[in-house]
């Protein structure tokens, strides 16, 4: 008999092809960039409680929020070594591997979070999930974050044109967010979540497109005396494992962490929308900035621009997924 050693804090084995047997902790390391009062950051927290009390602290599921351990552009990385065995990236950040989760990036692609959920569900989830299949990964889970908003720090944004001049942050791996901002013949500059704060307040960057959670959590708004309400693209995470850890697993325990994780996403979305109104509410009553609500002709000055990004990005995204996108709008 080979006798395998578990790897120190890792959770990963020598013998990935052997499984954890009944007697040995397991130990997930969940790494995620945003902070814990956001519903990603509350949602990983209440799947590692929710494992820790059904499995009697057999399996112990420990959150790293706040790129703490691993940065935007890191986790993919560390997942793939072993390094953590969970993440919960958005989308645009599997674009550098995948470009097809770009889809997700295009402005106004989808109505609201419903379509998004109705889109994972059907066939745009089922091409997507297949592509990280082949790169050792898993899908477990999606969960919503919600819509952007674009925030600035020089002047109301109302009209395309007063993008004019502007520099805005984009999340890293995306052409096509580059490209919604040159369309407005603004500027886009890659900045990781992590160093936003400092770069809209040493104004490096004029703006940016971010949801309430996330702007009111990491206190944008303070520095960001501009926000539109907007709704003009939708950020969500992907919860992936590492395939080969995962398969590792018992199975009693894979299902354990399938369902609760089931559980966790539907509180999770219940989260994300009354958290997303909450902020709003709460940046407002800050007194701080001046809120402009888009009205249906302003959507449709936005759209004129950048609908020529859709066929611009028609190779790289597939002709089979933007069809499907356009399916869902006037299903």
């Amino acid at each position: 008999m080979i006798m395998l050693i578990v790897l120190a804090g890792c959770g990963k084995r020598v013998e990935d092809s052997e499984q954890v047997s009944p007697e040995e902790k397991i130990v997930i390391k969940f790494s995620h960039v945003v902070a814990e009062n956001t519903p990603k950051g509350l949602a990983a927290q209440r799947f590692a409680a929710l494992v820790k009390e059904r499995t009697n602290g057999r399996v112990e599921v420990q959150v790293f929020p706040n790129s703490t351990l691993y940065k935007d552009g890191e986790e993919i990385q560390a997942l793939q070594s072993g390094t953590v065995q969970m993440i919960a990236p958005t989308t645009s950040k599997l674009s550098g591997l995948f470009p097809q989760w770009q889809v997700f990036d295009l402005p106004y692609a989808f109505q609201d979070e419903d379509t998004v959920h109705r889109a994972m569900d059907g066939y745009i989830g089922t091409q997507l999930y297949q592509g990280l299949s082949l790169h050792k990964m898993k899908a477990l889970a999606f969960w919503d974050n919600g819509f952007k908003q674009m925030t600035n720090s020089q002047r109301p944004l109302i009209h395309p044109v007063d993008f004019q001049g502007l520099t805005f942050r984009v999340m890293i791996n995306s052409n096509v967010l580059k490209r919604q901002f040159e369309k407005l013949n603004a500027h886009p500059v890659e900045v990781s979540f992590d160093d936003l704060y400092r770069a809209l307040e040493c104004q490096e960057v004029d703006g940016g497109e971010n949801t309430m959670s996330n702007i009111c959590s990491k206190n944008l708004y303070k520095v960001q005396p501009y926000l539109t309400i907007s709704n003009h693209g939708y950020m969500g995470y992907v919860v992936i494992t590492n395939s080969d850890f995962w398969s590792s697993l018992p199975e009693d325990v894979r299902s354990l962490l399938e369902k609760t994780l089931l559980e966790v996403t539907h509180w999770e979305r219940e989260q994300a929308s009354i958290m997303n109104q909450k902020d709003l509410q709460q940046i407002i009553s800050s007194g701080n900035v001046q809120v402009h609500y888009q009205s249906e002709a302003e959507k449709k000055e936005w759209e004129e621009i950048l609908k020529p990004i859709y066929d611009e990005f028609r190779n790289v995204i597939g002709e089979a997924l933007l069809r499907n996108v356009e399916d869902l709008k006037t299903g």
